[in-house]
This record gives C-alpha cells, sequence and structure tokens, in this order.
C-alpha cells in the first residue's frame, strides 16, 4: 500500500513539475499560410530542426564574378606615363583580372525574388544562384540600395519555397534565433543563438539599426536570414565584428522592418526614393547637454542647415535641439534620419525644436535625397599653441580655397598639442571653428574675444567645420 502511495505522490510531483522541465507542448509556428510539416514520429523533433528543414531550400548561395583591369605587369608603366602607347603597341594591355564572391540570399516570392545583401551582388558581371537541390540559376540584379546594404536580385523559376518576413517591432533581446547561410562557402550551414542587442549602430551608414547576435555569422553569410523561432526572417546577417576574420559571436542584420519599404521600392523602380530635411546633426552627449542648459540627453542637436533647404525653409537653425519628428519623440539622433526617409516625398510634417531653453514647433514640407559627397579638409601644423592648445590661423580666400570653404570664413586648427584639453575634446588638425558659445568667429581676433568672456571654470562650446559638416564640441 505504501509503495502504491508513493508511485502516485512522484506522478503528481513530475506532472507538477512539467513546465520547469521544458516538457510543455511546444507553440505553434508560421510558415506562411501554414507551419512547417512536424514529422510523424512517435517523439517530435526539436523546434529548430523543424525549422531547418522548412527553410534551408528558401536560403540559396550567391556566387558572382567581376572583372577588373588588372595592374601592370612587370615593367609595364603606370597610367600616367608618357610612354604607355609605345609599351601597349609592343607589350599589349593588362590581361584582366577576375575576381570571385560568395554570399548567400533567401527567396521571398514563389516566381524567385531573393533578397540579398548589396555588397555581395555590387559591380558583379555574372551572378549564380545555386538552390539547396543543386539547381543553378542565372540571376539579374532588380536594385540595389547602397545606404542598407539590401540588395533584390530575381531568378526564371516557378512554385519555389520562400522564408516569410516577420515583424523587428516585436523582437525582444535574449529572443532565440538561426542563421542559415553559406559561410566561406559551406553551403546551408545552420547556426542558433540569441539577440543580444538591438538598434546597434556600428557606423555603416546614415541608418544604421542593427539587430546583435551571438549566432555563428562568417564570411559567406551575408544576404543569409537571420531567423526567429516562429519560422519568420527578421533580419538580413550583413556583418561581424571580427579581430581574425571569423565569428567571436558578435554579428550583424539588418531588420526586416527597416528593409521592406527599400525591398517594396527596388521591385516597383530599381531604386529607392528617400525623404530629405537639410540638416546636419549629432549626438546630444551629457556634456553637450550641460552647455545647452538642457537637462536630458534626448534628441538630436542640430549643427548645419542647409541654405534653400526644407529645414531653412521651416527656420530651424543651427544648435536647435529637434526632439519631436512628425508626432513621434526622438529620443536618440540615429532615429531621426531614418524616420526622414521613411517620410513621403512632398508630405508636411511638424517638427518640435528646444531653442534658446523654449519649445518650438516648425513645419516642414520634406523633399526628396539626392546623394552629396562631403569634400576632405588637409592643412598643415605649427606652433605657438594657447592655454585651450590650439595653434589656428584666420580662413583666408587662399586657405578657403584650399579647404574648399565657400565663402572664406572662421579660424583653422592648424595643429593641437597632446593631452591639451583641444586634444581631449577631440579637436583635429584642420577643423575649422566657425563659432564659439554661439557666436560667430570670422578670425583670430573673434575668437580671442569670445573666449575672454566665457565664464571660468565651464567648458566652452566650439562650432567646428570638419569634413563637409559641421560639429559641436565642448572645450575646457
Amino acid at each position: 500500500m505504501l509503495a502504491v502511495v508513493l508511485a502516485f505522490l512522484l506522478s503528481v510531483s513530475l506532472l507538477a513539475l512539467r513546465p520547469h522541465l521544458g516538457l510543455t507542448e511546444a507553440a505553434p509556428r508560421l510558415w506562411t499560410e501554414q507551419p512547417p510539416a512536424v514529422s510523424q514520429t512517435t517523439r517530435p523533433a526539436p523546434a529548430w530542426v523543424e525549422l531547418a528543414k522548412a527553410l534551408k531550400p528558401a536560403v540559396v548561395n550567391i556566387s558572382t564574378r567581376r572583372t577588373q583591369n588588372g595592374p601592370a605587369g612587370p615593367g609595364m608603366p603606370d597610367e600616367n606615363n608618357p610612354l604607355n602607347d609605345y609599351f601597349r603597341q609592343f607589350r599589349g594591355r593588362p590581361a584582366p583580372r577576375v575576381l570571385r564572391g560568395l554570399g548567400s540570399g533567401f527567396i521571398i516570392t514563389p516566381d524567385g525574388t531573393i533578397v540579398t545583401n548589396n555588397h555581395v551582388v555590387d559591380g558583379a558581371n555574372e551572378i549564380k544562384v545555386t538552390m539547396s537541390d543543386g539547381r543553378e540559376f542565372t540571376a539579374k540584379v532588380l536594385g540595389r540600395d547602397p545606404k542598407t546594404d539590401v540588395a533584390l536580385v530575381k531568378i526564371d523559376a516557378r512554385d519555389l519555397p520562400v522564408v516569410p518576413l516577420g515583424d523587428t517591432s516585436e523582437l525582444q533581446v535574449g529572443e532565440p534565433v538561426m542563421a542559415i547561410g553559406n559561410p566561406f562557402g559551406l553551403e546551408q550551414t545552420v547556426t542558433t543563438g540569441i539577440v543580444s542587442a538591438t538598434g546597434r549602430v556600428i557606423g555603416e551608414g546614415p541608418y544604421d539599426d542593427f539587430i546583435q547576435t551571438d549566432a555563428a555569422i562568417n564570411p559567406g553569410n551575408s544576404g543569409g536570414p537571420l531567423i526567429n523561432a516562429r519560422g519568420q526572417a527578421i533580419g538580413i546577417n550583413t556583418a561581424i565584428f571580427s579581430q581574425n576574420g571569423g565569428s567571436v559571436g558578435v554579428g550583424f542584420a539588418i531588420p526586416v522592418n527597416l528593409a521592406k519599404a527599400v525591398i517594396t521600392q527596388l521591385a516597383a523602380t530599381g531604386h529607392v526614393e528617400r525623404g530629405w530635411l537639410g540638416v546636419t546633426i549629432q549626438r546630444l552627449t551629457p556634456d553637450l547637454a550641460k552647455s545647452f542648459n538642457l537637462p536630458e540627453t534626448h534628441g538630436a542637436l542640430v549643427t548645419d542647415v542647409t541654405s534653400d533647404s526644407p529645414a531653412a525653409k521651416a527656420g530651424l537653425k543651427s544648435g536647435d535641439v529637434i526632439v519631436e519628428y512628425n508626432g513621434r519623440k526622438v529620443g536618440r539622433s540615429e532615429e531621426l534620419p531614418r524616420a526622414v526617409a521613411d517620410t513621403p516625398i512632398g508630405h508636411q510634417v511638424p517638427i518640435t525644436v528646444i531653442r534658446d531653453g523654449k519649445w518650438v514647433t516648425l513645419q516642414a514640407q520634406v523633399a526628396r535625397l539626392q546623394d552629396r559627397e562631403p569634400g576632405a579638409t588637409q592643412v598643415a601644423s605649427s606652433e605657438n599653441k594657447g592655454a585651450l592648445g590650439l595653434s589656428v590661423q584666420t580662413v583666408t580666400p587662399e586657405v578657403a580655397r584650399d579647404l574648399g570653404l565657400d565663402p572664406p570664413q572662421g579660424v583653422v586648427v592648424r595643429d593641437v598639442r597632446n593631452d591639451s584639453p583641444a586634444a581631449i575634446a577631440g579637436i583635429r588638425p584642420g577643423d575649422v571653428i566657425v563659432a564659439i558659445d554661439r557666436q560667430p568667429v570670422k578670425n583670430v581676433e573673434d575668437m580671442k574675444s569670445v573666449l575672454q568672456k566665457h565664464p571660468a571654470g565651464t567648458p566652452a562650446l566650439f562650432l567646428v567645420r570638419r569634413e563637409g559638416g559641421n560639429l559641436y564640441v565642448p572645450v575646457g
């Protein structure tokens, strides 16, 4: 009798522990209209096994060929050598080199539309797509977007398996994910991990918003999908942080919510149109917030306003802090470029700024973004540095011409003393100081005058022009 009672109590205890032992029923998985089929066995396989079986056929290998003019061979002159014609006549031109590349992609429509990275297919003369069953197709590029590193290619096929796209607005740190791709040419490799972070800015472009994961991502994984536990692509694997060329558990994927609008435009027109406001911004650090008498570091600090731009016409000014755009709060400066880019061309939007401690709401009509290339700035160095550790020179017409400044304005930093307040703040040789404490600086005398009036013991707020853009820097 005692044995029967103990057996009954043990069975009740195991039932009570089922949720803690991971023995609960698996959550339903999404796979387009229906979930992936589960093996008809007495013991169902883990969810990742079934998802890998269902999704691997929709992940492809992408190989590319690029033709590049070969370097000059032994005895061949460079392109500017006046003897070029002689050498070409008797030695011939250098043979072109063929460069090969490998990457991944995944099918999103049954008729062969494939998502991959721009850097996988950029400059390719030939693109081959290999399916998991060994079939090969020649692909054509529907469109590329270098700013987000997204590309769309197409193969001529029907009834292909697809990877459904998920919703990254619901993505949570710690959520399990799976990467599928072709690292180092090893086809159909599957790795798993978790979402390590979201909203990562890694300096790849103006619209950085990467998902960070510790799922192993290596060269060749670029363009492959990052899958959630519901069998949906929530990212496009694109970059890694590594000191040895291999995975160290820090990989990055483009969120599909960012890619969806890009994919739609690439499929329709082959290119992407984005909204443009015409401001240069920077992150609001605690030191900058203190300099502007702001209680928080939320918002985007305007450092420059392009003349005749939507921002200029709306009345935005350098020194404004944008805290709301089109009804959305701007918590970090990185959020503003993405919000502006997604705004329909010609749309009228309200912009709320903090200006001299007051909240001001302006109206701007968003225009179409045109590509612009910033100019470079280089100058020599000199001595005679002041208390801040700077050696400066008034920008003359000749200096302005060398620096690409129009009109000539400000003072150029010729040299910065090591370990000086200016060096610690990040001032560099070649920076052009155009304002201090929001007072214009036209020459060295103006700079001295403004600094003499600056309260002792507090940082001076420098506005410097660097590589075609403006930047606020607290110095002191």
